[in-house]
């Protein structure tokens, strides 16, 4: 594949099993240690793989770092249950609001807001959401489209309604068949977590945009406007997620085993996509998806409630977009179906692609990038350059050190700086005790302004808006 990018920002490392393409800038490549290229040769000794590469955000994983992109053509591919990743379909969602950043400069109301959110969405990890009246079964057969009406409040206004097509998809279509394969007890805990947050690096925050120039027009036809507050979720499908990623590595396993495969990594998992047991976790990997954009919905809906309580009837929320950053799709790219890998990378279409949502056709969809807790996020639009890396960017800052490290080199002080506690502008947190959050302090994540400017230099994608943090609401 022909590479026409700044050097500086882009490298095709050859390793013994094949090709590696790297867009970073060589400060973030450097920093990314050995262990990376490790892992990146046991993946491509997956058979007929095309095309692997990293974003710079990437950091090693379970099996697969963070921030992979691996492609197989549909015809004699595999489908790699480590190349997705435990947490299926974890993506981002982002609501754009009719209020303004001064209209939240009280942090005694941003507070008031944070406490109004906790009361909808339960932030514990194993606390039971307030959504026990949908039926599981409709949502992880039908994404979006399984929700009562009642739960989408667009539904009534077509004309203006956001909820069903801003998406990157709203529904995902399998062999519902194979449901029957994940036990009952299961059932039960992931129907308990619909509309919940769960812990980790999951989010909620309320953010005050920012608009460059460059990229103005593109803003104001998303309805972006510099001051604007927008909502940004974080999360993915809970404990059906993992549990389809459980089932289906014991299969998968299996598979590998009667196949004579493997790497030198045993936390390595792969199947032919004809296989029996890739075909198993292909069709329930999409029932995990439907439930992460689903979840992701219920969470907003909850947070629309929110700012009505802390507002008055005056507040509104539309989506703005919804993304996936862990799963295996078809695609089509050139003349042949290709399944992509996205493992930590965002999908970032330009204006004029046939995978764009309608709604997008003609400016690209936003590409919706978080930062660390304190830092800025980003909205950003692919660029048609980004077809020589599958059109996948970042998605997100990337740790640069363990929980652990982290806890042990970062204090609480040093916390509460970042987040600028006891200032005007402080970044309000629904814990009191910091301690419980200092592992996902900024200090544990790499410097998410360098991403950026490595995405955009590598001509994968461009900025459309910065959006800087006002409150953020975490689990635990």
């Amino acid at each position: 594949m022909e590479q026409n990018v700044n050097d500086l920002y882009y490298r095709r490392i050859d390793l013994p099993a094949g090709d590696l393409h790297v867009f970073a800038h060589d400060d973030l490549f450097y920093a990314m240690g050995n262990k990376v290229l490790e892992m990146a040769n046991n993946n491509l000794q997956i058979p007929n793989i095309r095309y692997m590469s990293y974003t710079p955000d990437a950091h090693v994983g379970v099996g697969t770092c963070i921030g992979t992109t691996a492609v197989w053509g549909v015809a004699d591919g595999f489908v790699s249950p480590s190349i997705v990743g435990s947490d299926i379909g974890c993506g981002m969602r982002v609501h754009l609001t009719n209020l303004q950043a001064e209209d939240l400069q009280d942090v005694k109301l941003r507070r008031k807001l944070v406490k109004a959110i906790e009361k909808r969405i339960p932030v514990e990890n194993h606390a039971r959401g307030y959504f026990s009246d949908i039926r599981l079964e409709d949502v992880l057969r039908k994404g979006l489209h399984g929700l009562p009406g009642k739960y989408v409040p667009d539904a009534y206004t077509p004309r203006k309604a956001t909820s069903m097509t801003h998406v990157e998809c709203s529904r995902f279509r399998f062999d519902e068949s194979e449901l029957d394969r994940i036990a009952m007890p299961v059932w039960h805990r992931a129907h308990r977590q619909l509309g919940t947050l769960g812990n980790g690096n999951h989010f909620i925050e309320i953010q005050a945009l920012s608009i460059p120039e460059d990229n103005r027009a593109i803003a104001e036809r998303w309805g972006l406007r510099d001051g604007q507050v927008a909502v940004m979720i974080h999360s993915g499908s809970r404990s059906w997620g993992g549990a389809v990623n459980q089932y289906c590595g014991s299969q998968v396993a299996k598979t590998m085993s009667k196949l004579g495969l493997g790497t030198a990594d045993p936390k390595l998992a792969y199947a032919p996509l004809d296989s029996e047991a890739g075909r198993i976790y292909a069709n329930l990997m999409y029932s995990a998806l439907n439930f992460a954009v689903a979840n992701r919905h219920l969470m907003a809906f909850a947070v629309r409630d929110a700012f009505k309580e802390t507002f008055g009837s005056r507040a509104e929320l539309s989506t703005l977009y919804d993304l996936m950053h862990n799963y295996a799709c078809e695609e089509s790219h050139g003349e042949e179906a290709m399944l992509v890998h996205r493992k930590g990378t965002t999908r970032a279409l330009p204006a004029g692609h046939a995978g764009n949502p309608e709604p997008y056709r003609e400016t690209g969809h936003p590409a919706l990038i978080p930062g660390s807790m304190g830092t800025a996020s980003y909205l950003m639009v692919g660029a048609p350059e980004g077809s020589r890396n599958y059109h996948s960017i970042c998605h997100g800052a990337g740790r640069i050190r363990s929980r652990n490290a982290t806890k042990q080199l970062v204090t609480v002080d040093e916390f509460a700086s970042s987040l600028r506690i006891g200032q005007d502008d402080e970044v309000v947190l629904n814990h009191r005790a910091l301690e419980s959050l200092v592992d996902e302090s900024p200090q544990a994540y790499k410097d998410v302004d360098q991403i950026i400017d490595s995405v955009v230099q590598a001509r994968l994608a461009s900025v459309v808006a910065k959006c800087r943090p006002l409150a953020a609401v975490k689990g635990v």
